[in-house]
């Protein structure tokens, strides 16, 4: 088990990564997160991983409370943030109390954003079973919920106690699930580490193989990248907008399709390629990089081309993103 420390001041944590679900208990015995525990999941991710998770923190002492919110990002609302805090209040959650959330990015941002906001801010745990979660919305304290406009106009920014990353539940993911997490892993190579993105580029058919070494490394490095940025910005005021590489364009494709026809990665990868050419016509990127960027996601089957979005609201969503500036 490795462990990257993020850093910031009192709000530092670690992030655990090749841990073993079955050991969280033992973990989280460690730091100061209160008596009761309440788990949000979905069915799918608690009928794999629920129990083990559950179990493991029961035989430490911890009072264990579940709640399942239904699979796909437009469950990702203030609609059922509201449904989580009358269940905060059901089971007489404290403000030494902590929400863990086990999940994907969508249960992340939800759970997180509750936590965040129920009695002014409870404990936070996060345990990701996703690639995409693992090596983005894990990290940085990024929290929020959709509207009907667009992705993630409701947010906040809150660390976590702690990540705890178990690799070996990536072996249960559909192949969908694991390409939109690529999309992640080729932005921070594209962004901020050249070698990552070579390494991604010798290394395609050890990665469509599910490599165990390949992904353990992808993780790392991945966590390792947006660590160092969120250190330096935590709030997005500057350095960490690039970490939104693709993201802009990739958003309003998200909205645009009402969640449903791209997934968060596959949007991100449209964005890249997108901006890319942008930014390839303003002389900002080289032509090279572009053909390398749209060629690696090709080959790691995520789609370079946009297609079956209605222009309206592509644009409409576009116009309310947050990060626009002017």
């Amino acid at each position: 088990m490795e462990l990257i420390t993020v850093d910031l001041d009192k709000r530092s944590y670690p992030v655990y990564i090749g841990a073993k679900l079955r050991d969280i208990g033992k973990i989280a015995k460690q730091f100061p997160i209160g008596e009761k525990l309440l788990i949000v999941s979905n069915k799918r991710i608690f009928s794999l991983y629920g129990e083990i998770v559950r179990d493991s923190l029961d035989k430490v002492g911890f009072k264990i409370y579940l709640t399942k919110v239904p699979e796909g990002e437009r469950y990702k609302c203030l609609s059922w943030a509201s449904r989580l805090y009358k269940e905060c209040l059901e089971f007489k959650l404290e403000r030494s109390s902590t929400i863990i959330a086990l999940g994907g990015g969508v249960i992340g941002d939800l759970a997180g954003f509750v936590a965040s906001t129920f009695l002014r801010g409870i404990n936070f745990v996060i345990v990701p079973t996703t690639l995409l979660a693992q090596v983005d919305a894990s990290v940085g304290g990024k929290v929020a919920v959709n509207l009907p406009q667009g992705k993630n106009l409701v947010g906040s920014f809150y660390q976590p106690k702690f990540v705890y990353v178990d690799l070996s539940v990536l072996k249960t993911l559909p192949p969908k699930e694991i390409r939109g997490g690529l999309a992640e892993v080729v932005k921070y190579g594209m962004i901020k580490n050249k070698r990552l993105f070579t390494y991604l580029e010798k290394n395609v058919e050890r990665i469509r193989g599910l490599d165990e070494k390949v992904f353990h490394h992808m993780v790392r490095e991945s966590i390792k990248i947006k660590a160092k940025v969120v250190e330096e910005d935590e709030r997005e005021e500057g350095k960490r907008q690039i970490l939104n590489f693709g993201h802009t364009i990739g958003h309003a494709i998200e909205a645009a399709s009402e969640y449903r026809r791209y997934r968060h990665g596959e949007a991100v990868a449209i964005g890249m390629v997108a901006a890319g050419g942008i930014a390839l016509k303003m002389n900002f990127f080289p032509r090279n990089s572009l053909i390398r960027l749209k060629n690696l996601l090709n080959r790691l089957s995520l789609p370079t081309t946009l297609k079956g979005i209605d222009k309206e609201k592509f644009w409409n969503a576009l116009y309310l993103d947050k990060k626009i500036r002017g």
